[in-house]
């Protein structure tokens, strides 16, 4: 069974880090792209952030450039969401998800994590 597990969540004052985790057990997702996802109440979800396979190439949705990093650890089978410089508008619940392709939705997703920031 597949699994993505992500952790990491909180509250946070504007300004802040946080720091997102996601393993994924049940498979490797070797080749593929993974990524972040976020939704936000009365908002359609969003890929905040995607990453190749290699690291070696990498996606953001505007917003976030500049204050968020994507990284993965193939060994561990662990992607990372580094976020600084957190806004309230970042508010949403994250959710990890594999793989990540252009035009096709994902076939594994995680339960997803809350991030609030207060103003």
């Amino acid at each position: 069974q597949v699994q993505l597990v992500e952790s990491g969540g909180g509250l946070v004052q504007a300004g802040g880090s946080l720091r997102l985790s996601c393993v994924a057990s049940g498979r490797t997702f070797s080749g593929l792209s993974m990524g972040w996802f976020r939704q936000a109440p009365g908002k359609e979800q969003e890929l905040v952030a995607r990453i190749s396979w290699s690291g070696g190439s990498t996606y953001y949705t505007d917003s976030v450039k500049g204050r968020f990093t994507i990284s993965r650890d193939n060994a561990k089978n662990t992607i990372y969401l580094q976020m600084n410089n957190l806004k309230p508008e970042d508010t949403a619940v994250y959710y990890c998800a594999a793989p990540v392709l252009h035009g096709v939705d994902p076939d594994y997703w995680g339960q997803g994590t809350q991030v609030t920031v207060s103003s």
